[in-house]
């Protein structure tokens, strides 16, 4: 079926010129690189070393081995050109989770049950659901995990002599500064340097690989100066040099049912993760994803990296960028990222074990801080007081109590506040929406301020929004701007009967006006109501497309698109009614 045909079969088909597999191949091995201690990190990161050296394995191994498996099947099988697949940050606390409480056999029931939902949801088709998850939950969430691998870092960062960190946020906290004086020099000089390194690399090299060259000069001055650091080599004996023979590992059939929980976890955030890289990528690219066919891969995916002793998986949105920023074209560029690991593994395994857990500390702290999206985590702050609540509500159950609780939460809450908004709509619907739904010619008929009755001029697009401005009414938007032969020199956003917005939307809205400007088109909005109005001054996207492009008629609109398109102006039609109406009962209402 096309929906479910690979990018990798379908760019094959296409045929690959020389110029594509070079920059493939180059792009590939960049990516390689850039995945190579992250890859580490995050298994160092999600696996204790208890359950590690139960299952055998050591946490950077399983890092290693998720990302050439995992990072492999998600090219070959998804539905996008240039995703790129392997641990993330998202994982780690769920997965340490699992790991601390049930063991590693836990964690590859919870994993498996994992793949199985996930390629069940692709092939029911809910690859397009997944965009409806509130904005506030995602990020909410997303912030409180970025927190936690922060916490998380302290200890190696600061070589602190401790046996073991707490699991609960306030515990580990508190045992932190029971061993403050525990602190150790050369550590903490390391650590620092790297995350220095890290940064300055940021700030005015951003195409340098930082976490590459950050752990390999930490690696060599700790060689060269012979300084009294941790190394992955003296705590967990280096990484192999090999994958290893693939087989099934122990299945706790008895924790099925209570793993159940953490397994849809799991599979949420693999979904979630997955598709948002996919997005960011088709924005970058011009591109569009197929979500189901990256759901199937995704799912068989997580289930093969447990096969070769693996962690959980998913799309990872900085490699992804680095890959598209670096040339990647094709799905080849991710499978080819997959054997640089493998191949560095094979020849360079020795000299991995000399990098200082120092210096990976330091490496999880810039992506928690990568993860924390601080600008958009402020924004929503001045977003409804409803979606505040949601985005504080799932944060602080994230961090304090446990990720599973915050999403489920998050959605509960997130959906009694939607209903809430429903209700509140269906108050003012006899203002904001005068006609009846009907024929559309005879409802032209009857609308004095209908399209129809105007003269739109070539090289302008008209868009109408109906109800409530949600996330799926913005994605709906992107699929009508791609479907159009060529970007429109103005494009018209009707809202008169969009009654309110939510944070979800306007984010969507804002990531709408973004694309807009990229593709050379812009964006006027007509008919814009009370509430939408003081959410678009709260969160500063007034000042993004600007006041002279928001009207409160099509009228108006259509004569400064005129302006814009330098076209002589035309009178608007006598029986023109407004649009929007301010008055008592439109009048948006403080949410309790």
């Amino acid at each position: 079926m096309p929906r479910y045909l690979p990018k990798s079969i379908v760019c094959f088909r296409e045929g690959y010129d020389r110029r594509t597999v070079l920059a493939d191949l180059l792009a590939g091995i960049t990516v390689g690189i850039i995945a190579l201690p992250l890859a580490m990190a995050f298994g160092i990161a999600s696996i204790p070393e208890k359950v590690a050296a139960e299952a055998g394995v050591s946490p950077p191994a399983m890092g290693l081995y998720t990302a050439v498996v995992a990072g492999f099947l998600i090219s070959a099988l998804g539905g996008s050109r240039v995703q790129i697949g392997g641990p993330t940050g998202a994982f780690i606390v769920i997965v340490y989770g699992i790991a601390s409480r049930y063991g590693y056999a836990g964690l590859a029931t919870a994993t498996l049950m994992a793949g199985v939902i996930i390629v069940v949801l692709g092939l029911c088709r809910f690859g397009g659901m997944i965009k409806f998850i509130p904005y506030p939950v995602t990020t909410g969430f997303t912030s409180g995990i970025a927190v936690i691998i922060f916490s998380a870092q302290i200890k190696d960062f600061f070589g602190l002599r401790m046996d073991s960190v707490p699991a609960e946020f306030v515990e580990k906290f508190r045992a932190y500064f029971e061993h403050a004086g525990s602190w150790d020099a050369p550590t903490l000089a390391v650590g620092a340097a790297s995350l220095a390194v890290l940064v300055l690399l940021r700030r005015f090299a951003p195409r340098v690989p930082g976490a590459i060259v950050a752990v390999a000069l930490a690696a060599f001055l700790v060689w060269l100066w012979k300084l009294p650091v941790e190394t992955i080599g003296s705590r967990f004996g280096g990484i192999p040099r090999t994958l290893p023979i693939p087989h099934l590992p122990d299945i706790n059939l008895s924790l099925v049912g209570e793993l159940i929980p953490s397994a849809a976890t799991i599979a949420l955030l693999a979904g979630i993760e997955s598709l948002l890289s996919a997005v960011v990528a088709d924005g970058m690219t011009g591109g569009r994803h197929k979500a189901d066919c990256e759901l199937l891969a995704q799912g068989v995916a997580n289930v093969a990296s447990v096969v070769f002793g693996g962690i959980p998986a998913t799309g990872a949105i900085a490699r992804t960028t680095a890959n598209v920023k670096s040339g990647g074209k094709t799905p080849l560029a991710g499978m080819v990222h997959a054997a640089t690991l493998l191949a560095i593994m094979a020849v360079a395994a020795p000299l991995a074990a000399t990098i200082p857990l120092s210096a990976l500390a330091a490496v999880l702290m810039l992506v928690a801080w990568n993860m924390s999206e601080i600008h958009h985590f402020r924004s929503i702050l001045k977003a409804p007081r409803s979606d505040v609540a949601v985005l504080l509500t799932t944060f602080g159950l994230t961090v304090f109590t446990d990720l599973t609780i915050a999403v489920g939460v998050g959605m509960v809450l997130a959906s009694l506040l939607f209903m809430k908004r429903m209700a509140d709509v269906s108050n003012i619907s006899a203002v904001t929406r005068e006609f009846d739904n009907g024929d559309d010619e005879l409802e032209s008929l009857k609308d004095p301020n209908a399209v129809a009755a105007r003269h739109v001029p070539a090289g302008v697009e008209v868009y109408e929004v109906n109800g409530p401005f949600f996330f799926g009414v913005a994605d709906r938007l992107q699929d009508t701007l791609r479907s159009l032969e060529r970007p429109p020199k103005v494009f018209i956003l009707r809202m008169r009967r969009v009654p309110a917005i939510d944070a979800s939307g306007l984010h969507a809205l804002s990531e709408f006006h973004r694309r807009c400007r990229q593709q050379g088109t812009t964006l006027l909005l007509s008919g814009v109501h009370a509430q939408p109005l003081f959410a678009f001054v709260g969160i500063g996207f007034d000042r993004q497309v600007g006041s002279e492009n928001m009207f409160g008629d099509l009228d108006s609109a259509l004569a400064r698109a005129r302006e814009i398109l330098c076209l002589p102006s035309e009178p608007s039609p006598v029986d023109a009614e407004p649009e929007v109406r301010r008055d008592r009962r439109t009048a948006p209402r403080k949410e309790g």
